[in-house]
C-alpha cells in the first residue's frame, strides 16, 4: 500500500498543479495559445515557445499527460493491491482508483472538445467541475491507502460537514462560471455588489451570477465558522476539529484574497491566487468530509 499512498497523493499534487495552471491559462487569455488543435500544438508536438501564450497552454498540457501517466499508474496498483490485507477503517483503494480514471478519461475528452470548440462555457465549466472530481477521488484513495490516518467521527455531525463539501463545490462552480463569462467586473466594491444588497438597474444579469457566487461564498464561510464554534462544545476527535479549522481558516484567507482581488480591480495575480486558495480549501473540505464519513469496503 506504500507504493500506491505516494502514487496517490503525488498525482492529487499534480491534479492540484494542473487546476492552478488551468487558471493561470484561462486569465492570460492562453485557452488557444495552441490554436485549436488538439493533441498537437499549433499543428507540432513540440511548438516554438517564444508567445506566452503558447508556453502556458503547452505547459498545461504537459502536466496533463505527466497526470494522466500518473492516474494510470494509480489504478493498475490499486488493481494489484486489491487483495492486502486492510487496516481496519481505512475502506478499499480500488473503487475511487477506478472513478480516478474514468474521471480522467473524461477530462482528457472535455479537454480536447474545450479546445476544438474555441472555449464554450458550458464544456469549461464542466471541466472545471471534472477536475475538483477527480483530485478529490485521487485523495480519497491515497488517504484510503495511509495506515497511519483513519477515518473518525466522534460527536460531529456528518450532515454539517458534508453540506459544507458540498456547498463548496457550489462555490468553486459558481465561481468558474462568473470567471467565464466575464461577471467578476460586474460587482464593484466588497461586500456588497455596486453597493447594493442586490443588484438592480443597468448591471444585468451578469451582476446576478457575480452576486450568487458571493453570496454562496459568504454562507460557505458562515457555516464553516458557526462550525467550529459547535465543536467547541463536543467530544470530536482532535483531528476531526483540527481539519475544520483549517478548512475554516482557507475560507478566511479565500475571503481576503477576494476582496483585495475585487478592491484592486481584478489584477491577474490576485485572481491565480484566488484560483491556488480555492483549490486547496476544496482539498481540506474533501479530506474532512472523509474523515468523518468514510466506511470499510470489500476493495
Amino acid at each position: 500500500m506504500k507504493t500506491l499512498r505516494y502514487l496517490s497523493y503525488t498525482a492529487a499534487g499534480f491534479a492540484y498543479a494542473l487546476i492552478v495552471l488551468g487558471g493561470v491559462v484561462r486569465i492570460t487569455g492562453s485557452g488557444l495559445g495552441c490554436g485549436d488543435d488538439w493533441p498537437l500544438c499549433n499543428g507540432r508536438l513540440i511548438p516554438p515557445l517564444e508567445d506566452y501564450r503558447t508556453l502556458l497552454e503547452w505547459g498545461h498540457r504537459q502536466v496533463a499527460v505527466i497526470l494522466t501517466v500518473l492516474t494510470a499508474a494509480v489504478g493498475i496498483q490499486a488493481l494489484r493491491a486489491r487483495n492486502e490485507p486492510r487496516v481496519a477503517g481505512t475502506g478499499g483503494t480500488l473503487y475511487p482508483a477506478i472513478v480516478a480514471v474514468l474521471l480522467l478519461l473524461l477530462q482528457i475528452l472535455l479537454g480536447a472538445l474545450t479546445v476544438l470548440w474555441e472555449l464554450p462555457p458550458a464544456t469549461v465549466i464542466l471541466h472545471l467541475g471534472v477536475a475538483m472530481a477527480l483530485i478529490a477521488t485521487l485523495l480519497v484513495t491515497a488517504l484510503r491507502a495511509d495506515a497511519s490516518i483513519e477515518p473518525c467521527g466522534g460527536q460531529v455531525r456528518k450532515g454539517s460537514i458534508t453540506a459544507a463539501a458540498v456547498l463548496g463545490g457550489a462555490v468553486i462552480l459558481m465561481g468558474g462560471l462568473t470567471a467565464n463569462l466575464g461577471a467578476m467586473g460586474a460587482c464593484l466594491g466588497f461586500p456588497l455588489c455596486n453597493g447594493q444588497l442586490w443588484p438592480t438597474g443597468s448591471a444585468g444579469g451578469l451582476a446576478h451570477i457575480q452576486w450568487t457566487h458571493r453570496l454562496l461564498a459568504f454562507a460557505l464561510l458562515l457555516h464553516l465558522l458557526g462550525m467550529v464554534v459547535r465543536l467547541r462544545k463536543l467530544e470530536v476527535p482532535p483531528r476531526v476539529k483540527d481539519a475544520v479549522w483549517i478548512s475554516c481558516a482557507a475560507a478566511l484567507v479565500q475571503t481576503v484574497v477576494a476582496a483585495v482581488m475585487i478592491l484592486a480591480l481584478l489584477p491577474p495575480v490576485w485572481r491565480v491566487l484566488h484560483v491556488a486558495v480555492g483549490t486547496a480549501l476544496w482539498v481540506a473540505l474533501v479530506y474532512t468530509a472523509w474523515l468523518v464519513t468514510d466506511r470499510p469496503v470489500t476493495r
